[in-house]
């Protein structure tokens, strides 16, 4: 078997593998942060969608609560949770859990109670 009949493909992937890579850099962010740790802040308004959706998320892995019991709505940064829970406690954590979250005003309880 001839060995330059190798030669002319191998050369040629490798041509087209570094453009590829060529290009994965270029289309690299420039940011000065990049590979850090640091939060990304935005100056975007946050919308009540958004928060009902990261309230809900935060709930389903805060410890002692059950998301599926809880009810979210949020009207101009008000959120409203309703729903029955297992304790005291874990009406605490979800209301600390949705107080948490970035854009939210307030967090109305009230509709939000205790088994125990």
């Amino acid at each position: 078997m001839n060995t330059r009949n190798f030669r002319i493909p191998t050369v040629a992937l490798a041509s087209l593998l570094s453009v590829g890579a060529s290009s994965l850099v270029m289309a690299a962010p420039s940011d000065a942060s990049h590979g850090t740790d640091s939060k990304a802040e935005s100056d975007q308004p946050v919308t009540d969608t958004w928060i009902t959706t990261k309230v809900k998320s935060t709930l389903a892995t805060t410890d002692g609560v059950k998301s599926m019991d809880i009810d979210v709505k949020t009207i101009d940064g008000t959120v409203t949770l309703t729903g029955v829970l297992d304790s005291d406690i874990a009406v605490k954590k979800a209301v600390a859990a949705a107080k948490s979250i970035k854009g939210v005003k307030n967090v109305d309880s009230s509709g939000l109670k205790s088994r125990g």
